[in-house]
């Protein structure tokens, strides 16, 4: 559905040139919700403008629905644009216009006659779960309730692919949760291609098929959201999937000298991560029976993503030495991340402090 290739962008602030967005090239499929995240100022929201030409390439070239967007005339491209909707931050509604009014602007020029303007824009809010706030201003609504309003206005000409540009940030995260069920729902309706503009990687893992990580400009990591998660390689993506777990705080414990991290003679602190899809906590017993070790779990962290549990545990475990040794091992050969947080064993040899 959208095809990015060799994407460029850049801006002139006096002398300086700033590159917002270097050289990227992605495939989207049609049907699919795509992430695109990123830290302030990544790119991420320039890139999504090239991707209707709000924001023309200096050098690329911009796919969508087989058309290349960067060659069409003027009249061509705003003819083009009508189906690819686009929802924001800050909602973008206008606030003398009722709920309905505000819809219906976007049918402007359509052709339609004023009742079908008015059933369409009827069947629109009730898609969205918002028909009775037809006759609504602006500032009767709260912030989700502005954002299902943008979200109809967006597919009033039924477009064939979805961009939203940060479109949970200003809400809450009961709202946000919502709010990304709706796309979900739509997407699965209507096949509309959705591109999500994100700095949040929890928006990510509730919704998105695949994601690209951007930092300064560049995508330096795609994948599918299970993979990106399991076996994040570049460090910018580590550092956002430590924002969703909880599994980092256990360094946090120690350093403090908390009374839940104190070991005895023997024990080592393990922390557990599961990086298969086809992984599931039974290797928790498994082990303890198998190795003859006990493991107490200190917390856990995990959830579903895309249909498959994610996340791991962190554990005190006592045992003799080369039972954990060999529990270790067997970990590893399950495709578990194993990593030694903090080790009061008596070593006999040595062991590597990172396994997996």
């Amino acid at each position: 559905m959208i095809e990015l290739k060799n994407v460029t962008k850049t801006f002139s602030a006096g002398s300086n040139t700033v590159h917002a967005v270097k050289d990227v090239s992605l495939v989207i499929e049609k049907g699919e919700i795509f992430g695109i995240i990123g830290f302030s100022g990544a790119g991420k929201s320039t890139l999504v403008r090239c991707i209707n030409l709000l924001e023309r390439p200096n050098s690329g070239k911009v796919f969508v629905d087989d058309k290349d967007l960067t060659a069409l005339s003027a009249r061509d491209l705003r003819k083009a644009r009508k189906k690819i909707g686009m929802i924001f931050q800050h909602f973008n509604l206008m606030p003398s216009r009722t709920v309905a009014d505000n819809v219906e602007y976007s049918l402007f020029g359509s052709g339609l006659t004023k009742a079908q303007k008015k059933a369409k824009v009827r069947e629109l809010l009730a898609l969205v779960d918002i028909a009775d706030k037809e006759n609504s201003y602006p500032s009767q609504l709260s912030g989700g309730q502005k954002q299902r309003v943008a979200i109809a206005r967006a597919l009033a000409n039924d477009p064939k692919v979805l961009l939203c540009d940060e479109a949970t940030s200003a809400l809450d995260p009961q709202t946000t949760a919502s709010i990304l069920e709706l796309l979900q729902s739509l997407n699965k309706k209507l096949g509309i291609t959705i591109v999500v503009i994100t700095h949040e990687m929890s928006v990510v893992k509730q919704i998105c098929d695949r994601v690209a990580v951007m930092e300064n400009g560049n995508v330096v990591e795609e994948g599918d959201v299970f993979s990106i998660f399991a076996n994040p390689k570049h460090q910018i993506t580590k550092d956002f999937i430590k924002t969703t777990s909880n599994l980092q705080k256990i360094e946090g414990l120690i350093a403090s000298g908390s009374d839940v991290v104190k070991l005895s003679p023997g024990e080592v602190i393990l922390r557990l991560s599961y990086k298969k899809a086809n992984t599931s906590e039974a290797l928790i017993s498994e082990v303890s029976r198998k190795f003859n070790i006990n493991l107490n779990i200190i917390y856990a962290d995990v959830e579903i993503v895309k249909g498959a549990p994610i996340g791991g545990t962190v554990a005190i475990v006592s045992g003799q030495k080369a039972d954990i040794d060999a529990a270790i091992k067997h970990l590893h050969d399950k495709e578990v991340g194993v990593e030694v947080i903090k080790d009061e064993r008596i070593f006999t040899h040595s062991l590597t402090k990172h396994i997996g």
